[in-house]
């Protein structure tokens, strides 16, 4: 066979049953290695670890692979044949990779979120400047969030790893929601000021978050300050505890139908820009 002798063919066919011997050993310590930490991940995570078995299937073709070019490489009978597959191989492994650049780079991206966890399913985030809502999925390549919307926007792992993440329920949901709202330089900012109070200190889903020695000093439950004095005229924001964003989003909206009634029966006048137009001869 090939030229050999039969006890060169003994040898190299006891070689290659214990090369394919080490490497079934090695796959299944590998398997099991990476089967215990995708587990891990996705229990984390919160989505299906069946998933990623690709992983597992990727691991088999990566030893596997490299037995048997040990195989061809180390047996001279199989040399020129595995120096003709290995170079074909060579090419079309080349090929491939310039192909899947951007899902290896999500895919990367995607261990990275495994790993560092700056998210998971449930929680509501802001992706750079475009994208807000709750993450409904991960996976190794894509994340999915539905916006308020509610629409699904499937965003690559690379995309999110390169832009700032608001995580607003990392570790609590508490949020702290500005109501600004301008009031004319000739309105009485202390009127203002207190009519902005009542009026959030009021709405049930306002909540509490002073401290108990703040409540001894007497701080308010609502932080009203004038922040800036613009060309139009005072801003003021107040500083409005919720229990979570949405209650946040509720608040704000309410706040600033209320407000406004009690400023119009008060006399407190929000400014406004005026623009004339004149009329051009013919």
């Amino acid at each position: 066979m090939f030229g050999l002798t039969s006890g060169s063919v003994w040898e190299s066919a006891v070689f290659a049953l214990v090369v394919l011997a080490v490497a079934i050993i090695v796959s299944r310590i590998l398997k099991f290695v990476v089967d215990r930490f995708v587990k891990t991940a996705a229990l984390k995570l919160k989505v299906d670890h069946t998933r990623y078995k690709f992983f597992k299937n990727a691991t088999d073709f990566v030893i596997y692979l490299i037995a048997t070019v040990v195989i061809f490489r180390s047996i001279p009978s199989l040399r020129t044949y595995g120096n003709t597959l290995l170079a074909s191989a060579g090419v079309l492994a080349a090929i491939v990779g310039f192909a899947s650049q951007s899902a290896f780079s999500n895919i990367i991206s995607g261990i990275f979120l495994v790993i560092f966890r700056p998210f998971s399913v449930g929680d509501r985030v802001q992706i750079g400047q475009l994208y807000t809502g709750d993450v409904e999925d991960i996976t190794l390549r894509h994340t999915v969030i539905r916006n308020f919307e509610n629409r699904l926007i499937v965003i690559p792992n690379s995309v999110i790893n390169n832009e700032t993440i608001i995580n607003s329920t990392l570790q609590h949901e508490n949020v702290c929601v500005f109501v600004e709202l301008t009031i004319a330089f000739n309105s009485d900012t202390d009127k203002a000021i207190e009519i902005i109070r009542q009026e959030a200190e009021s709405h049930p889903e306002t909540m509490d978050n002073r401290t108990e020695e703040e409540k001894k000093n007497g701080e308010p439950k609502v932080s009203v300050r004038v922040i800036n004095l613009t060309e139009f005229g005072q801003q003021i924001r107040a500083y409005v505890w919720a229990k979570d964003p949405s209650s946040g989003f509720n608040i704000k909206t309410d706040l600033f139908r209320s407000i406004k009634k009690q400023f119009d029966a008060r006399g407190i006048e929000i400014p406004y820009r005026t623009v004339y137009m004149k009329e051009l001869p013919a």
